[in-house]
């Protein structure tokens, strides 16, 4: 299957790596800064191969039946509607998109092409998250009382000096969109996905040259019935701490933790069909950063579900549940006051002044 990658920044080398894992055939290379190109080329021996500077170009002459978008969050949505456009399937690194009206489009343009499009939360491949996921799916919970989700992170100067985009309502938004949106998407995605309404807070406490949050709370009301606990910031002292999220039922409950939740940490169901001990042995992985092991099973996937003619495991639909999410708790926020779901307009550019103007950086 021909295979082209665009943006070759920070998350660049897991999509890599997974194409290459899985026999894609690379036929093109894309960023708009040539040495971050050839040094991806150099570490994953991928010469000989076309680079471009234009990814419209690159379509064009290389055809590649899945692209994959790297780029910063602000672009992925004009990128994927032109690779939609030209027949390519995509797989759209997280936030889907900036905007609930771009995401909208990128969906309805998917199917009126006749292609496949893949949210890129690839945590929902993690073998921890699978086996909750199973548990859940089996209603070994019984009725689910309430989850949440902490997202405890370090971001500080050296972080965002590299790239000016990060941190903008325009391309980026905040720690909420950036940084946590992954366990966000599992948090909405355990408790039930439709959600009643979102209460919440956001500040930026310790960042004063972004323009977006760095520390958001909130408290959801799902549907069902149960209830969501969302905590994410980038201001913790002084590396990463912890990226967790706990499900509570009725006869079950569970805790999933580590760099980026690959470790079953509490595993405990009423109806004991499973030693608890050896779950905890058996799920316990160590990636070496927050990215996790996701991405490779993730890309599996989606040449299966494009070989199947099946939708992907994660759809455009739920990085749009993703992105939901975190406006929800943006709006809310401004507002000071609940906002109820389904939202049917909302972009990060509505909170464009929220927290006055960056300092600018030295």
């Amino acid at each position: 299957m021909r295979y082209a990658l665009i943006g070759c920044g920070r998350i660049s080398p897991n999509h890599i790596a997974a194409a290459k894992a899985n026999n894609l055939e690379f036929v093109g290379i894309c960023d708009v800064n040539p040495e971050n190109m050839h040094d991806k080329i150099l570490k994953f021996e991928l010469d000989p191969i076309h680079t471009y500077t234009d990814y419209k170009q690159m379509v064009e002459v290389e055809k590649p039946e899945l692209v994959a978008i790297c780029t910063e969050s602000g672009k992925h949505a004009a990128i994927a509607l032109d690779c939609i456009d030209a027949g390519c399937n995509v797989i759209i690194e997280k936030p889907i998109a900036l905007s609930l009206a771009d995401a909208d489009e990128i969906i309805r343009r998917g199917k009126e092409k006749g292609v496949k499009v893949c949210a890129n939360h690839q945590n929902r491949f993690n073998k921890s998250i699978q086996k909750i996921r199973d548990a859940v799916d089996k209603g070994r919970f019984g009725k689910m009382f309430y989850g949440t989700a902490h997202i405890r992170w370090c971001r500080d100067w050296n972080y965002y000096s590299r790239a000016d985009w990060r941190g903008t309502w325009e391309q980026d938004g905040g720690a909420l969109m950036n940084q946590c949106i992954h366990n966000t998407d599992l948090l909405r995605w355990m408790m039930g996905d439709e959600i009643d309404t979102v209460m919440g807070m956001t500040d930026k406490l310790n960042h004063n040259y972004i323009e977006a949050e760095d520390f958001g709370m909130a408290l959801i009301k799902f549907k069902n019935g149960s209830y969501g606990i969302l905590e994410g910031t980038t201001d913790i002292y002084p590396k990463n701490l912890e990226e967790t999220l706990y499900l509570f039922g009725e006869k079950g409950t569970v805790k999933a933790g580590g760099t980026s939740v690959n470790r079953i940490e509490e595993w405990r169901f009423s109806d004991q069909l499973d030693d608890p001990e050896e779950v905890m042995r058996q799920f316990h992985e160590n990636p070496p950063n927050v990215y996790g092991f996701g991405h490779t099973p993730l890309y599996e996937d989606v040449i299966d579900a494009i070989s199947s003619d099946r939708d992907p495991y994660v759809t455009g639909v739920d990085g749009r549940r993703a992105l939901e999410l975190v406006l929800a708790v943006y709006k809310s926020a401004a507002e000071g006051q609940p906002v109820k779901l389904p939202l049917k307009e909302c972009s990060t550019m509505d909170f464009v002044g929220r927290f006055g103007e960056r300092k600018v950086m030295k």
